[in-house]
């Protein structure tokens, strides 16, 4: 299902604009409107094979695809290649007619030349860019506005000066290891999005290429860390979090954020919830995406799911055609690059409205994953459920 949700979002990432179509490519007013004879070109492609290959439509390559010379063996004395070209055997591992032996058991791996990028580059550096940068400044000055507007929620009774434990620390630990890893990808992750555009032009290339080579090494390796937390955090708290009742009354009252009233609520309101469910479901999709991209002759994502989904109909009833299933490592990767950025990307600004909530935004919040220990009054104003069930479990607990 992980899968097919991430194939269905990168074919709708295709159509933004900004990434050429046929519609887009138009020959020059003087091009001639016949095909023009191959012999005229010397054998080389011609205009119109340009104009199509440009338009994503079908060329006939044979004349290049059969031109990668002949045995090897058939003109000794002129070197490994024999009477092969440079040119021609390159034409060969670009076609997978040379004879190519890899370790990797999957028949793509021999695939050493893959031309189809263009598109993937364009949508990097283009949409990528623009539309994940906007919605991470975007989400700031929304909650920048909304703390001017709203201002700090703050403990209507005051501290009482007695607490209750809120987090042991073993929940504390997979919190904080979560999300210190969560922060170091999402840095090590727009400098690598970000280098070529921002800090090659700033800084030179000598100075990106350091920088980005150490944030590869810390990006691939901190994942793991990122993960091992996912999985801590999902088996600790998914029972507090499924949904129930009290979630909307939560809704209806706003949190107490937007409102006055607080409304009551478990061990994690109706906004934690969302904020549990967001992190896990994309936490999965982007650690999947990711461990693709870091092993991608053996977990592919969209090949096989490409094939479901043309089975289906659904490219064709949106004009899509069909959609490439023969998936070269290369290409699974670069669908991958760009489904594990797009899920980053939203991660992130989901994380901006947490830290804020936990920090600037309500007052005491931040004592429960601080010290583990939270205010009296404050678990009465947020979690009177969970504060009442705490005081139970007390009372029925035999005194030492």
């Amino acid at each position: 299902m992980l899968r097919h949700l991430m194939a269905l979002f990168v074919i709708a990432l295709l159509a933004l604009p900004g990434i050429a179509s046929a519609q887009d490519v138009r020959p020059p007013e003087n091009a001639a409107n016949v095909d023009t004879p191959r012999a005229s070109t010397g054998g080389a492609q011609t205009l119109q094979d340009v104009l199509r290959r440009q338009q994503g439509l079908e060329v006939d390559d044979s004349f290049r695809r059969n031109n990668i010379g002949g045995d090897a063996g058939t003109a000794p004395g002129l070197g490994p290649l024999g009477g092969t070209s440079d040119a021609e055997q390159w034409r060969a591992l670009r076609y997978n007619e040379a004879d190519v032996r890899v370790t990797t058991l999957n028949p793509t791996g021999k695939v050493l030349v893959q031309d189809g990028g263009m598109w993937w580059l364009d949508v990097r550096r283009g949409p990528l860019l623009t539309y994940g940068g906007w919605l991470l400044l975007g989400t700031l000055a929304i909650l920048a506005v909304f703390f001017l507007l709203r201002g700090r929620v703050r403990v209507e009774d005051g501290m009482s000066g007695r607490t209750v434990t809120r987090f042991k620390a073993i929940e504390r630990f997979a919190h904080w290891m979560l999300a210190g890893s969560f922060i170091l990808l999402a840095i090590t992750g727009l400098l690598s999005l970000f280098g070529r555009k921002v800090l090659i032009p700033t800084f030179g290339h000598d100075f990106n290429s350091v920088l980005l080579t150490g944030t590869k090494y810390i990006h691939d390796n901190v994942s793991w860390a990122f993960m091992i937390a996912l999985v801590m955090v999902f088996v600790m708290w998914v029972w507090h979090n499924l949904p129930d009742r009290t979630d909307l009354t939560w809704f209806r009252y706003g949190g107490g954020i937007i409102g006055k009233k607080h409304p009551p609520a478990k061990k994690f309101n109706a906004g934690q919830k969302l904020i549990f469910w967001s992190v896990i479901v994309l936490g999965a999709s982007v650690s999947a995406s990711g461990l693709s991209l870091l092993f991608p002759f053996d977990l592919p994502l969209f090949g096989h799911t490409f094939a479901l989904l043309n089975d289906s109909g659904l490219p064709q009833a949106v004009g899509f055609g069909t959609l490439p299933v023969n998936l070269a490592p290369q290409e699974e990767m670069q669908y991958a690059q760009l489904w594990h950025a797009i899920i980053a990307f939203v991660m992130m600004a989901i994380i901006f409205g947490h830290i804020y909530i936990g920090t600037l935004g309500m007052e005491g919040a931040y004592d429960a994953m601080g010290s583990g220990e939270v205010d009296v009054n404050w678990a009465e104003q947020h979690h009177s459920i969970w504060l009442e069930k705490v005081k139970e479990d007390e009372l029925r607990r035999p005194a030492e």
